[in-house]
């Protein structure tokens, strides 16, 4: 009886751990989509200048990973980040937000 116990709340404790607790999520514009099944998004932030207290855009370039090529060149469109898919590539696409004119 006393072997069953441990297992029982090992497994329990398994339940609680198991699947990430939130999904990273970025929004940004489509550059590029030359690439099959790829697409490099351009995702701005804005942070504050330590001394002159102004808001500066930064902006960070990640490739994702668009399984049924439906993004074109100037979409916002929301990514959720995932396992390695390649060397450069750890993001995928979560939804198209807004089609470019």
């Amino acid at each position: 009886m006393s072997e069953q116990t441990p297992t029982a709340e090992s497994a329990d404790a398994g339940e609680q751990s198991a699947g990430p607790a939130t999904t990273r999520t970025l929004t940004g514009q489509v550059i590029s989509d030359k690439m099959d099944k790829t697409v490099t998004v351009l995702v701005e932030r804005r942070v504050k200048h330590p001394l002159y207290k102004k808001y500066i855009r930064r902006s960070t370039k990640v490739h994702a990973h668009d399984e049924e090529n439906a993004c074109n060149i100037g979409d916002l469109i929301s990514i959720e980040q995932c396992r390695p898919l390649s060397k450069s590539k750890s993001w995928r696409l979560h939804e198209i937000i807004e089609r470019a004119r």
